[in-house]
C-alpha cells in the first residue's frame, strides 16, 4: 500500500463504491448527480476538524442541490463509527460513506495513517485511516474538475462557493495594507 496515484483534471477518476447510513450505496460510476459530485473523503469520527467541517457542509446542503451538485462524504471507518458520527454530529441529511478500502484510497491519492490512541474528542483512533481530500466529479465525464483541492481549514467548501477570478490568481493578489 505504498503507491498513490496523483489524479489529473479532466481524466477519468478510479472506482469508487461505498455502503451508506441507511442501506443504500454509493458509486461514482452511476451517481446521477445533476452536474457535478461532490466526494469528501475525512478521517473518522476520531476527528474533531473533520466534525467541524463536515457540521458546516451539511448546513451547505440546500446550496448544493441548486447548484445540482450530489455531495457523499466517505470514510475507512466501520458502518458503526460512521453511524455514531451521524448520530453525535448531527448530521441527518449528509450521505456517509464507510468501509473505504485503503487500496481505493490510495488511487484516490489519500495518504493513510497510522492511529496513535485516543484523540483529543476522546474516541481511539483506527489502526489504519485515510487522510481527507475533496474531490469535484463530472456528471458526464466522471472526472476531476480542475477546482478540487485538498481540504484546508479555512473551509471544507471554499473551493467551490468561493472560487477565485478568472482574472487574478489567490497566489498572486495581495490585500492593500493600511
Amino acid at each position: 500500500m505504498t503507491d498513490i496515484t496523483p489524479l489529473v483534471p479532466r481524466q477519468p477518476v478510479p472506482p469508487l463504491a461505498v455502503r451508506l447510513v441507511g442501506g443504500r450505496r454509493f458509486d461514482v460510476t452511476t451517481e446521477n448527480s445533476e452536474r457535478f459530485t461532490l466526494v469528501v473523503f475525512y478521517r473518522g469520527l476520531h476527528c474533531p476538524i473533520c466534525r467541524t467541517q463536515l457540521s458546516d457542509l451539511e448546513t451547505k446542503l440546500p446550496d448544493f442541490v441548486k447548484r445540482g451538485v450530489g455531495v457523499v462524504a466517505i470514510s475507512s471507518d466501520n458502518a458503526e463509527r460512521v453511524e455514531r458520527s451521524q448520530r453525535e454530529w448531527k448530521l441527518p441529511n449528509l450521505r456517509l460513506g464507510y468501509g473505504l478500502d485503503l487500496r481505493v484510497a490510495r488511487a484516490w491519492g489519500l495518504y493513510v495513517s497510522t492511529g496513535h490512541g485516543t484523540t483529543s474528542a476522546g474516541v481511539e483512533e483506527p489502526a489504519l485511516f485515510s487522510e481527507p481530500g475533496l474531490f469535484l466529479v463530472g456528471r458526464i465525464t466522471r472526472s476531476i474538475s480542475p477546482a478540487y483541492r485538498r481540504c484546508r481549514s479555512r473551509g471544507l467548501t471554499s473551493p467551490i462557493f468561493s472560487a477565485p477570478s478568472t482574472t487574478s490568481s489567490p497566489r498572486t493578489t495581495r490585500r492593500a495594507a493600511k
